[in-house]
């Protein structure tokens, strides 16, 4: 049973349109990623999801709710963690998830129970009198999941939630997505790190210049681009044009983009040697070579032409 469908979803801003006739569904307990390098649509989209942006045009239903005739109804629905640290500083833990509770319209022991259970599963028991201040960046992220899901959302919506905090948060973070998944909260997943998307997400959307150019479960996308492993090759200076490969390797299985050289390939070994001669007969100077088996990073480096940091 689809919790959300999304349906020719359409932003645009003036004469640029950041998001283009984007489709897609979401399963009831499932855990989608959605990806895209920057620039990509992604934020957007997730804007006008959570009801921050209206759309343009197309349509938005969260358990057969209409997010642009009835807005407060669907959101109700859902739980939102942003990228940015949406915390009171001056005050602790606790009575930021209390404060949250009651905008969410608990109250009483409802309120006190769901802060305990909140504070138990995002591991602050401990801390829930200390002021958000003297948080490092991934405890605060941390709390803002908890107030994030004081309400039970049927959805929650995570927009990179990981960015710039230590292993040891992160480690707690994704274990706690997945504990959250595992008691049926349905999540939509942003991320920059590929292994997180990965440990995390059943299905995957691709997104790049406004437009979905890829959707389904990783096994599917990796179907995209069969068995090849992709050679990386470190190239700082004395070369700019990857058209001379052309007699050797098809022109979209090569990409040239920040001093680095990829080239897929199904059997990498069996021409490695003839590129690295035909790459230094232009004069290239190659200081290192990596080959990489094939993953959800290769696949999203073919389909945008661009890693997902970039």
């Amino acid at each position: 049973m689809e919790l959300l469908i999304v349906a020719g979803l359409t932003k645009s801003f003036k004469d640029f349109k950041a998001v283009k006739e984007v489709s897609f569904d979401v399963k009831k307990g499932e855990s989608f990623g959605l990806l895209g390098p920057n620039g990509a649509g992604k934020s957007t989209t997730i804007n006008m999801l959570t009801g921050l942006f209206p759309p343009t045009s197309g349509s938005i239903q969260i358990a057969g709710i209409d997010m642009v005739k009835e807005p407060k109804k669907a959101q109700g629905l859902i739980g939102i963690v942003p990228q940015e640290i949406a915390l009171y500083q001056s005050m602790s833990a606790k009575e930021n998830l209390i404060f949250w509770g009651r905008m969410y319209g608990l109250s009483g022991n409802m309120l006190e129970q769901r802060v305990a259970e909140a504070l138990e599963l995002i591991g602050l028991e401990d801390r829930a009198k200390d002021k958000v201040e003297t948080f490092s960046g991934g405890m605060k992220r941390r709390v803002n999941i908890g107030a994030a899901i004081l309400h039970r959302p049927e959805l929650l919506i995570m927009d990179e939630p990981t960015v710039g905090i230590d292993p040891q948060s992160r480690t707690h973070i994704l274990e706690t997505v997945k504990r959250l998944n595992g008691e049926g909260i349905t999540v939509i997943y942003t991320s920059h790190y590929m292994e997180e998307v990965e440990f995390l997400c059943e299905r995957i959307g691709i997104m790049d210049h406004g437009r979905l150019i890829a959707l389904g479960t990783i096994p599917e996308l990796r179907e995209t681009i069969g068995d090849r492993s992709r050679m990386i090759f470190a190239i700082p200076e004395g070369f700019s044009d990857s058209a001379v490969l052309s007699g050797m390797i098809p022109s979209e299985d090569v990409l040239f983009a920040s001093q680095k050289l990829t080239v897929f390939h199904k059997q990498p070994q069996s021409i490695l040697s003839s590129l690295v001669q035909k790459i230094t007969e232009t004069g290239a100077q190659i200081t290192g070579v990596e080959i990489v088996e094939p993953n959800l990073e290769s696949v999203f480096l073919h389909l945008t032409g661009r890693s997902l940091r970039d």
